[in-house]
């Protein structure tokens, strides 16, 4: 799994936790479903937002089925999100998928620089492609243009250089979570929404490339690899006001938009995209800029349409966006806060896989193996750091968005 919102289950309050852990298991059913069983590993944080967008916006399409039992629910069945709005997530995520499977082909990342894998991920790559666009189109959605968008990616980065503002090379992703946002609305029977949420989701696009570029500076830096922020000469400071006034841009669009049931969506893009800046730039080690956090209203009054303001530099935003869903701790223990590190339950003090500096990524199947084992031994709540399955490199714990767990209760596949 991959992407930048990664909640909690003490930030999502009012069932919201059971409700983002269906939308999860629908994804990856989903996935089973339109492509196969191995296009379940393309499962990822960031593409369910599509599913929960769709079913916000109608009843009709917050549709559930129920799910068999299965390893990271404690080999439990549940009821899981169902529908058109799952599908897309699917057709989205696995578009994502074969993106960045591109993307290391092409940078030659670890085991992909053997030619043996990298042809073998290209064919992976391109079948989950083509069966991508295909979903989607049997949802209406162009998926010929949202190819034609992340074919664009590249042309953008090799046209970077210094001096070269970064929203230039934002931009295709922009485009295409946009595109992905207001299809939701077209699936939902909601035509006024498809402006906001196309603005929504350009926004939320323009944060995760940036929050992937912060995250991966040094380690690019290292191994000499391509990283937007170093080839066009943006500082973190510079990065810092992008993501700030994309959040505040995100949650203005949203407030234009209509729902049935917003809860949901408003703690995912709202709150939890709030704290993933906030650790990316602590793991990025950009200072925490704690002084914006009172001039959040005077920005919501001064900047009333995010479609006349965020266009630019973003460089009005507020570091936090408040509304609704937000569930911030004022005691410091938030990502950006000086809240207590280490373990969060004594038990579980396992060191498997090892934690090792430099990083030392892991195939496609080799992750997967060691995402659930980490998952059932429940070290990504609470071994603190813990490394990144794939990646390798080193993630802060769960539990630390929050201090108001003693235990492993923050972990879903425990919960009794």
């Amino acid at each position: 799994m991959f992407g930048i919102l990664r909640p909690c289950r003490h930030t999502l309050s009012d069932g919201l936790a059971g409700e983002w852990m269906s939308h999860m298991c629908g994804l990856c059913l989903a996935l089973r479903d339109d492509h196969g069983q191995a296009s379940r590993i393309a499962t990822n944080y960031d593409g369910l937002v599509v599913s929960v967008l769709t079913a916000a916006q109608s009843e009709e399409c917050a549709g559930t089925r129920r799910a068999g039992r299965c390893p990271l629910r404690g080999m439990r069945g549940a009821e899981v999100a169902d529908g058109s709005g799952a599908h897309l997530a699917a057709s989205v995520s696995l578009m994502l998928a074969s993106a960045k499977i591109a993307d290391h082909i092409e940078d030659g990342d670890g085991p992909y620089a053997r030619r043996g894998v990298r042809a073998l991920a290209g064919r992976v790559a391109e079948r989950w492609r083509r069966g991508a666009r295909e979903a989607g189109a049997g949802l209406g959605f162009d998926g010929a243009e949202l190819v034609a968008v992340v074919d664009r990616q590249r042309e953008a980065e090799l046209a970077a250089g210094p001096g070269t503002d970064v929203l230039a090379v934002t931009r295709p992703t922009e485009e295409a979570t946009g595109e992905a946002f207001a299809h939701t609305a077209v699936l939902a029977g909601r035509p006024a929404n498809v402006e906001p949420l196309r603005d929504a989701g350009r926004l939320f696009g323009r944060v995760a490339h940036l929050l992937d570029a912060v995250e991966d500076r040094e380690e690019d830096r290292e191994r000499n690899a391509w990283n937007p922020l170093t080839a066009t000469g943006t500082g973190l400071g510079r990065a810092r006001e992008l993501c700030d006034g994309a959040v505040l841009g995100v949650r203005l669009a949203l407030e234009e938009a209509e729902f049935t049931d917003d809860r949901l969506t408003r703690a995912l893009l709202v709150g939890e995209l709030r704290r993933a800046v906030e650790r990316a730039f602590a793991h990025g080690g950009h200072p925490n800029r704690g002084h914006h956090q009172n001039d959040h209203h005077q920005n919501h009054h001064r900047h009333p349409h995010p479609r006349q303001q965020w266009d630019g530099d973003g460089s009005h935003g507020a570091q936090h966006g408040g509304g609704h869903g937000d569930g911030e701790h004022g005691d410091g223990s938030g990502p950006g806060g000086n809240g207590h590190k280490g373990n969060c339950c004594g038990s579980c003090s396992c060191d498997t896989p090892e934690l090792r500096r430099p990083p030392k990524p892991r195939g496609i199947l080799a992750g997967c193996v060691a995402a659930l084992f980490m998952c059932c031994t429940c070290q990504f709540c609470c071994r603190d750091p813990h490394p990144g399955p794939w990646t390798g490199k080193p993630r802060d714990a769960w539990c630390n968005l929050c201090e108001c767990c003693s235990c492993c209760e923050c972990c879903f596949c425990c919960d009794s």
